[in-house]
């Protein structure tokens, strides 16, 4: 070959180099482009089959709760009218009445219940916040949680055993005490739990100024905390509400006015049982009629836990 036609041939050589590298360099982001494509559209599908099983994991946990809720506000609805609220239940065969005195034992249950559950578990709560470290406040927490896990039937039993026996006589008293000993676990472990999210550097200033530790446990870090505390103890009324076992041991229950503490005592859940079991049924209606106002109480008060609640998590969030 001639040098001539070496020289021609250069050129060509360098162009056809060049656009090997060009369609090389193509190749490889076309490659890129179909992967990144191809992880997008996997990604894509991924995600939409985890929201569609969560969306179907939500249904069925709502499924069961509207469904109890439909079945008794179906069941219960026609029976609810003003002699409902206003009247004493009949005497047996009789059709009509009402369950007044039930709604009036009951708030007068949880009004006794509050005033022993809630010192005492806000106490101990305050306690397990602020000793948390201690072996004393370890072996508190075991007892509650302990007293949290015991059947509420067991609870009535106790009652039934130290005061009723002693007493000689069924009262709304023995039934507010089982029904408080039932709101200490739930009130003492939300309370600590509620306390422990304070910060520490509150603790640390009011220590700084020369409070004394009590002080500033009481008026900057429990008064601090008390909307929190409040959405325990409204969780711990809504359960006490519908609890049925102790109440059978120790308030019994009657078909008049409540008339005292020391006295027998009607309750909403324990009417309810009773008109249940009963071969009546007009009773059986009645029996639907407290159902649905105590799921609407029960209700009503989760929805003023959220309430209450709601500037709580604003603020943390």
């Amino acid at each position: 070959m001639s040098e001539n036609d070496f020289a021609l041939s250069q050129p060509s050589e360098r162009l056809s180099a060049s656009g090997y590298l060009k369609q090389n360099t193509g190749q490889r982001e076309d490659a890129l482009s179909q992967f990144i494509l191809k992880s997008y559209r996997r990604r894509k599908w991924v995600s939409r089959t985890l929201i569609l099983g969560l969306g179907l994991a939500a249904i069925i946990v709502l499924t069961p709760l509207f469904s109890v809720f439909g079945y008794v506000l179906v069941q219960g609805l026609p029976a609810l009218n003003l002699e409902f609220f206003t009247q004493l239940p009949k005497p047996v065969g009789e059709v009509g009445g009402g369950m007044a005195n039930s709604l009036l034992g009951t708030l007068l249950l949880i009004v006794i219940a509050s005033s022993i559950g809630v010192p005492w578990g806000i106490l101990t709560g305050l306690y397990l916040s602020e000793y948390s470290p201690s072996k004393r406040a370890g072996f508190i927490r075991y007892c509650t949680d302990v007293l949290a896990s015991i059947p509420s039937i067991i609870i009535g039993l106790f009652i039934y055993a130290i005061v009723v026996i002693p007493m000689k006589r069924f009262s709304a008293l023995a039934g507010g005490i089982a029904l408080g000993l039932l709101m200490i676990p739930t009130v003492a472990r939300s309370t600590e739990e509620l306390l422990k999210m304070v910060p520490q550097h509150l603790r640390e200033a009011g220590l700084a100024l020369g409070i004394p530790r009590w002080k500033v446990t009481l008026f900057i870090i429990l008064r601090g905390s008390v909307g929190a505390i409040a959405t325990g103890v409204i969780l711990a009324v809504a359960r006490v509400s519908g609890e049925t076992a102790p109440l059978l041991f120790t308030a019994l229950n009657s078909r008049l006015w409540p008339t005292g503490v020391d006295q027998p005592i009607s309750s909403l859940p324990v009417q309810i049982y009773t008109y249940a079991v009963a071969p009546y049924d007009d009773w059986h209606q009645k029996a639907w009629a407290g159902a649905l106002v105590l799921v609407l109480l029960v209700f009503l008060v989760n929805l003023i836990t959220r309430i209450l609640l709601a500037p709580a998590q604003r603020r943390g969030h």
